[in-house]
C-alpha cells in the first residue's frame, strides 16, 4: 500500500475537503479490514440480490410480502453501495480525501437511504399486522396498486426532507481540524468540525430522527403488540406457531437496525468516548444488510424452496 496520508488540519474554507480517518488508527490491519470488507461487500450484493431475483421471479413469492422482501433487499444494496466502495478505495489507497460536495452527497444518500429503510420496515410491519389480525380482508388491504403506493411512499418521502437537511448541515462555516473520524461521511462527526453554536443544528437532528426513526419504531411496536395479543388468542398451538415464525424475522431485522441508529441519532453526546459513532454505524449500515437475507431465508420455507428450485432450474441448462 501506499504510505498512509497526513490528515490536514487547515482551513475548509480555504480547501473545501475532508479526511475520512475510518481505521487510520490501526494501520497494521489495513489489508486485513480492505481483504473483510471486500468479502463483506461482495456478500451483501450477491445474497441481497439473489433474494430480490428470486422473489421477483419464483411465481410462488408474489404475495405482499414478498413484495416488501425484494424491495427491502435492494434497498440493502444500495445503501451499502454508498458507503462501502468509499472506505474500500481508502483502505487500498491510503488516500483519504474526499470533497466537500461528495461528502454532502454521500450524507445525502446515507439519509435518505436510511429514512426509506425505517419506513419500509414499518410497512412491512403494518402488513405483517393486516395478515395476522385481518386476513380475511387481507388480499383486499394489501392489493398490488396498494402496495406499490406504499413502496413508493417509503422511497420518496424523505427526499426532500433529507436534501434540506444535508443542505443546512453544509450551510455552516467549518474550520480547524478536518478530520472526519469516522468511515462515511455522517452528522454526529460532521457537527463535531463545525464552528460557534451548533445547538439549532442538533435540534434540527433530534427532529429529523424522531420523524424518522421513532415514529416508525413506535408504529412497528404499535402493530406487533397487536399482532401478539392477536396470535396468543389463537387456539391451536400449530398456529401460534406459524404466525410467530413469519413475524421473528422481520423483528430481528428491526431490533438491529433501530436499535443501533436511535443510540447514534438520539443519544446524548456529551461524554461519549471516541470512535462510538464509527462502531454503532457498523450495526446499521453493514450488519443489517448482511444479517438480512440469512434471517429471511434460512427462516423461511417458501424462500428456500424457491432458491432450490432456482438452483435446479439453472443446473439444468
Amino acid at each position: 500500500m501506499n504510505q498512509q496520508e497526513k490528515p490536514s488540519g487547515r482551513n475548509l474554507s480555504n480547501f473545501m475537503e475532508f479526511v475520512l480517518l475510518d481505521f487510520a488508527d490501526v494501520p497494521h490491519l489495513q489489508w486485513f479490514l480492505f481483504g473483510l470488507f471486500l468479502i463483506i461487500y461482495i456478500i451483501i450484493v450477491m445474497s441481497n440480490g439473489t433474494i430480490f431475483l428470486v422473489t421477483r421471479l419464483d411465481s410462488a413469492l408474489q404475495s405482499p410480502m414478498y413484495f416488501f422482501l425484494s424491495s427491502f433487499s435492494f434497498l440493502e444494496i444500495c445503501y451499502v453501495s454508498v458507503t462501502l466502495p468509499r472506505m474500500l478505495m481508502n483502505l487500498a489507497t491510503q488516500r483519504r480525501r474526499i470533497s466537500l460536495l461528495a461528502c454532502a452527497t454521500q450524507m445525502c444518500l446515507v439519509l435518505i437511504l436510511g429514512g426509506t429503510e425505517c419506513l419500509l420496515l414499518a410497512v412491512m410491519a403494518y402488513d405483517r399486522y393486516v395478515a395476522i389480525c385481518n386476513p380475511l380482508q387481507y388480499p383486499l388491504i394489501m392489493n398490488h396498486g396498494v402496495c406499490i403506493q406504499l413502496v413508493t411512499a417509503s422511497w420518496t418521502i424523505g427526499i426532500p426532507v433529507m436534501i434540506g437537511h444535508t443542505y443546512q448541515i453544509f450551510s455552516l462555516h467549518f474550520c480547524g481540524s478536518n478530520q472526519i473520524n469516522h468511515f462515511f461521511c455522517d452528522i454526529p462527526p460532521i457537527l463535531k468540525l463545525a464552528c460557534g453554536n451548533t445547538f439549532i443544528n442538533e435540534m434540527l437532528v433530534f427532529i429529523v430522527a424522531v420523524l424518522f426513526v421513532m415514529v416508525p419504531f413506535i408504529l412497528i411496536v404499535g402493530s406487533y403488540s397487536k399482532i401478539i395479543s392477536t396470535v396468543l388468542k389463537l387456539s391451536s398451538a400449530t398456529s401460534r406457531t406459524k404466525a410467530f415464525s413469519t413475524c421473528s424475522s422481520h423483528l430481528m431485522v428491526v431490533m438491529l437496525f433501530f436499535g443501533s441508529a436511535i443510540i447514534t441519532y438520539l443519544r446524548p453526546k456529551s461524554g461519549q468516548p471516541e470512535g462510538t459513532d464509527k462502531v454503532l454505524s457498523l450495526f446499521y449500515t453493514i450488519l443489517t444488510p448482511v444479517f438480512n437475507p440469512m434471517i429471511y431465508s434460512l427462516r423461511n420455507k417458501d424462500v428456500i424452496m424457491a432458491l432450490r428450485k432456482l438452483l435446479c432450474n439453472k443446473s439444468l441448462f
